[in-house]
């Protein structure tokens, strides 16, 4: 959209506000409205002052001022705001012009630059699997002398004997049986299709949704793949939309990896290709998979960095909660076709030629999109400009469902990191390849560790209270 549609969009739909937004290193969007009448071509040229300061892991107060400069192309109508408003996404400059280092979508669009200098390919499309949970009732706390959180949900497995229903009628769904039943088991059908609907209104097209496999209200929402950053746009506009429909119907959604012991967490599987114009590049007929070597390279070098990689795919605490075997968790480092144990996945079923892909499943929701999809794709270019071969590397094929192995087969696979801190710890020891043509920058990733060494941190000084029924008659 240009500016020139942007201002008729503005006119056309008697809109009062137009909010501008940008997104912090932890993912999370942050706006400022100004009154439609005072938004004009100059305001595209000149951009919108903020706080840098005010925002986590940006600046200092001694260099506060900042700027969000709007991106035409990534505006869409409000569907929620009682005053019609256009939201519009921008990306951060200084004040003397430059772009500004440490904002992820100035990254993302760094990382399509490079790539298109590669040589290698014109276009990375990436299509992300975002869950989520939906919620009746979350409560939590941290304070001196307690800790403790609470959620429910009315399909919970643990409310089958609940009276304050006022007559329990029973369909919950049970631990690990959530995975697409039909109502009245699955009782967020028209909550998700709502959703789908509003994804539809401002611009995403939809591919389908459904109930997950965790008990207690776990969705998922798939929408059409898209170039790297504007599948992280889509994103956004995503989470929005889960969120704000959620609270439209007196419910919470979360994209937390795990909120609930004992099932299925949500991630994030990211599918992802290669193209050179119209051109596939990770397909070749009759080969494993059908996998080009191209595509081989890609998954090597994905594999290769991935203890580092999760510190910007898995960047939370609670991102290792998730990642541990038995919940269809993807802590192996190996590619397969058709397995779901594995790291990597290959999509093999009613697979066209511009339809193959790779899917890494390690991913999580609480990942920053435009860092997350970048560092994935500089690890892959990274494979592929040093032909690192993931099956000479012992990454597989595995096609046998790894949780089924023997204690030693299990011995010889890699394993994800297993806390936020091992995997900064890798990505403090392994960063060289996200530098390639100033995508991320050296000063970038150790702002990056420090912030989220700080989260770490305050989860690992607090109290436990499942530490109570460990030590507390010692």
């Amino acid at each position: 959209m240009s500016v020139e549609n942007v201002l008729k969009t503005i006119k056309d739909n008697a809109i009062e506000w137009v909010d501008f937004r940008f997104v912090d290193l932890s993912g999370r969007a942050h706006h400022i409205s100004l009154p439609a009448k005072e938004v004009d071509e100059e305001t595209f040229v000149n951009g919108v002052a903020f706080d840098g300061s005010s925002i986590p892991g940006f600046r200092g107060i001694e260099e506060s001022d900042m700027v969000m400069m709007p991106d035409p192309d990534a505006a869409y109508v409000d569907p929620f705001t009682a005053h019609p408003t256009l939201n519009i996404m921008c990306n951060i400059y200084t004040p003397d012009g430059e772009r500004y280092e440490r904002d992820p979508r100035s990254i993302a669009a760094k990382a399509e630059e490079f790539l298109q200098a590669s040589g290698v390919g014109t276009t990375a499309f990436f299509a992300p699997e975002s869950e989520f949970f939906i919620f009746d009732d979350v409560r939590y706390e941290s304070t001196m002398n307690s800790s403790s959180f609470y959620v429910d949900s009315e399909e919970a497995a643990w409310n089958t004997n609940r009276k304050e229903e006022g007559g329990n009628l029973g369909f919950k769904v049970g631990v690990k049986g959530g995975y697409v039943p039909v109502a009245p088991v699955d009782t967020q059908q028209d909550i998700r299709s709502e959703m789908c609907r509003l994804l539809e209104e401002v611009g995403l097209r939809v591919e389908r949704h459904h109930h997950e496999v965790a008990t207690a209200g776990q969705a998922e929402i798939n929408f059409r793949f898209d170039t790297l950053k504007k599948t992280a746009d889509n994103l956004l506009v995503y989470k929005y939309i889960v969120h704000n429909t959620a609270r439209q119907y007196g419910k919470v959604a979360t994209f937390m990896p795990k909120p609930l012991f004992g099932d299925n967490g949500s991630g994030m599987h990211v599918h992802q290709s290669i193209f050179n114009g119209d051109t596939p590049l990770f397909y070749e007929k009759g080969a494993y998979a059908n996998l080009s070597e191209m595509a081989l390279h890609y998954i090597g070098g994905i594999l290769y960095h991935a203890p580092a990689l999760l510190a910007l795919t898995n960047p939370s605490t609670n991102s290792f909660k998730r990642l541990v075997p038995g919940y269809e968790a993807p802590v192996n480092l190996v590619f397969s076709k058709g397995n779901r144990s594995a790291a990597i996945r290959i999509p093999v079923a009613a697979v066209t030629p511009k339809g193959c892909r790779i899917e890494f499943r390690t991913p999580d929701s609480t990942a920053n999109p435009y860092l997350a999809f970048s560092a994935m794709l500089m690890a892959g270019l990274d494979g592929i400009k040093r032909k690192i071969n993931p099956v000479e590397l012992g990454y597989g094929p595995m096609d046998k469902n790894i949780y089924e192995l023997s204690d030693d087969q299990k011995a010889q696979i890699r394993s994800v990191p297993g806390t936020l801190d091992e995997a900064l710890d890798a990505l403090k020891a392994d960063y060289e390849f996200l530098l390639e043509g100033d995508v991320f920058t050296k000063e970038f990733i150790d702002n990056f560790i420090e912030l989220k060494r700080g989260e770490a941190k305050a989860v690992a000084i607090r109290i436990h209270p499942h530490e109570y029924g460990l030590y507390f008659d010692c």
